[in-house]
């Protein structure tokens, strides 16, 4: 057989001529290896890129393929309640009100067979992304960012409108809009589409308190990261002070901390992210008063730092949250192997036989805070009513003046 030479297909004739030309091919069952065969792999490729360009499928829409489903099936909106939770779920969602939930999309895969990539639809990293003309300026919590103080030097300019407040409050902190428009890809369970504006908003304050640290702070050196440092951060929570002595550790080793509680509606305990000129930053929250959650976060945005972050990628941790993504697990594991040593934890007595003594040893030995101990035992339990007088309530908004802050 004459082979002619195979070119990238443009227009639909020669797309014919070459579908024609495969089937033969196929028909006459090629030896491997052959140029026969050579020729069927060739014309395979091309035909598939011709037709992807000029047929392209689309994403399928996760309610459309929910209301299919339940119209194949016969389904109305009530048998849908062990899927969604409630009923006034189910409608919310169908009616576009409330996005969808990693529980639900499990549910749903299982129960009525639709994949989770439809149930996904979009890149939930760019959905994230509020485009330029999508952009809701009302979304913005204007009113609590007021109360705040965050927009008073730009209302002292005299701006007349939502958006002039806020694209000002934004532009301040590198975030602008346009061809750049929101180029972080937020990560992490504190993100959701209800909440995004909010946590744009916050972001954004955190980025510009950051900023007036800069002049106080150390050299910040890549390779300083190892489990070392992180234990040496650790332990600073022996200390009564130690919650104020680790951000100063931090801050001295370049690593920006910034204390900024939570704007209403957002589930978030902590943020690690990366400024336009490299600086590092850790956000908290203080969500939680008691010094096991605050450890635990801030390792774990450590850890977000070394591994994880750049300058597009930041990280939103809700840490009551179970997460699947890689990234969140190895930060779960690297701060849990820095506070508690796995090796240590599971021949200790505070692990086999808990109690407020063998909690206070190995406090002792590791020469932690017996509170991140008591928080591990809580958590691995699932009882959070276990040492409740030993996580250390209370024991840390007070180090950064915020005793009494609603948060």
């Amino acid at each position: 057989m004459m082979l002619m030479e195979a070119k990238v297909i443009r227009s639909e004739e020669q797309h014919q001529e070459y579908l024609l030309e495969m089937q033969n091919l196929i028909a006459s069952n090629p030896g491997p290896g052959s140029p026969e065969a050579e020729r069927l792999e060739l014309l395979s490729v091309l035909i598939e890129a011709y037709e992807n360009k000029k047929y392209p499928i689309e994403v399928p829409d996760p309610i459309d393929a929910i209301h299919f489903r339940m119209q194949e099936q016969g389904l109305k909106q009530a048998d849908l309640v062990p899927y969604f939770g409630t009923r006034s779920r189910v409608s919310e969602v169908l009616g576009r009100k409330r996005p969808l939930t990693v529980h639900m999309i499990r549910a749903l895969a299982s129960g009525l067979g639709i994949s989770t990539e439809t149930l996904v639809g979009v890149d939930p990293v760019e959905s994230m992304k509020p485009r330029k003309e999508e952009i809701d300026w009302s979304g913005f919590p204007v009113k609590e960012m007021l109360a705040r103080g965050w927009l008073q030097k730009l209302t002292n300019k005299a701006a007349e409108t939502t958006e002039d407040l806020v694209r000002g409050f934004i532009a301040n902190a590198g975030m602008q809009f346009g061809t750049a428009a929101f180029r972080r890809s937020l990560h992490g369970d504190a993100c959701s589409p209800a909440t995004t504006y909010a946590l744009f908003a916050w972001l954004a304050r955190v980025i510009q308190k950051a900023r007036e640290k800069r002049p106080s702070l150390g050299t910040f050196d890549q390779n300083a990261f190892s489990p070392a440092f992180l234990r040496e951060l650790v332990q600073l929570s022996w200390s009564d002070q130690g919650p104020a002595i680790a951000v100063e550790f931090l801050e001295k080793h370049g690593i920006v901390v910034v204390i900024e509680p939570a704007l209403k509606g957002t589930l978030l305990d902590g943020a690690a992210l990366q400024d336009l000129d490299g600086m590092m930053i850790i956000g908290l929250t203080l969500r939680f008063d008691r010094l096991d959650n605050f450890w635990f976060t801030l390792l774990h945005e450590v850890a977000h730092l070394w591994k994880h972050v750049n300058q597009e990628a930041t990280f939103l941790d809700n840490l009551d949250s179970s997460s699947e993504d890689r990234r969140e697990l190895e930060a779960n594991r690297i701060a849990k192997e820095a506070l508690i040593p796995r090796v240590a934890w599971k021949r200790s007595e505070a692990h086999l036989n808990p109690s407020n003594e063998t909690i206070d040893r190995l406090s002792r030995e590791l020469k932690i805070h017996p509170a991140i101990i008591a928080g591990r035992l809580r958590k691995e339990r699932e009882n959070y009513t276990l040492f409740n007088d030993l996580v250390g309530h209370g024991q840390v908004r007070k180090h950064f003046n915020l005793t009494g802050v609603e948060v």
